[in-house]
């Protein structure tokens, strides 16, 4: 982690100082006071400036960046990545000429399980909880879609077969969008049963 000394006649001048030197607000950097302001002889003679450590904190979003770049590249990829504002957080999308599949994993397994990480690696030095959806050539909305599909197909075989049908396990976004997709359904409802990480939803009849 970079940290710099800064000094100046003041405290707050010292730190204005170093915000200067590495170019960020305070809300980027931790501040210790070295040492305090002092007159010298009358006022003049021997005085000393205030001097300050100032300790830049990472970028959430540089960390997150570095972790995905270093895995994909332990994996033989040279990705791109792409940062968008989503309601609830970010989403940090990535491309590459290759074949991302490795990235996704089944049935995009091995995405979720980054995505986790990555959390937890932009949050490490957050004050405030960061959000951050990985997505892999649109693979999210792309499976959004599928899971729709599938559960219209399935609330329709819970109809003729008058039985309920119990899904594989999912992770919590995607038991979201069945949930979803099917509450306002006229003939059947959903709900979820188990514990994680084999907690599965439940199509039945109403």
């Amino acid at each position: 982690m970079t940290k710099i000394v800064a000094s100046g006649k003041t405290i707050e001048d010292a730190v204005r100082n170093g915000l200067a030197q590495l170019q960020v607000t305070e809300d980027r950097v931790k501040v210790v006071v070295v040492e305090q302001p002092a007159k010298g002889f009358l006022g003049l003679i021997g005085s000393k400036d205030a001097k300050v450590e100032l300790e830049l904190i990472p970028d959430p979003k540089e960390e997150a960046e570095r972790f995905i770049i270093d895995v994909a590249k332990a994996m033989g990829l040279d990705v791109q990545l792409a940062w968008s504002e989503t309601k609830d957080g970010f989403q940090l999308s990535i491309s590459c000429s290759g074949d991302l599949g490795m990235l996704i994993g089944r049935r995009g397994q091995t995405l979720d399980a980054l995505q986790y990480l990555v959390t937890i690696v932009a949050n490490r030095y957050s004050d405030s909880h960061i959000r951050i959806v990985l997505d892999a050539e649109n693979f999210r909305e792309r499976r959004r879609k599928t899971l729709e599909e599938l559960s219209e197909r399935l609330a329709g075989r819970v109809i003729r077969t008058r039985k309920e049908i119990v899904l594989e396990p999912m992770m919590p976004h995607e038991r979201k969008v069945i949930h979803s997709q099917l509450q306002s359904h006229p003939k059947v409802r959903t709900f979820s049963q188990g514990d994680e990480p084999n907690r599965r939803v439940v199509i039945a009849l109403k």
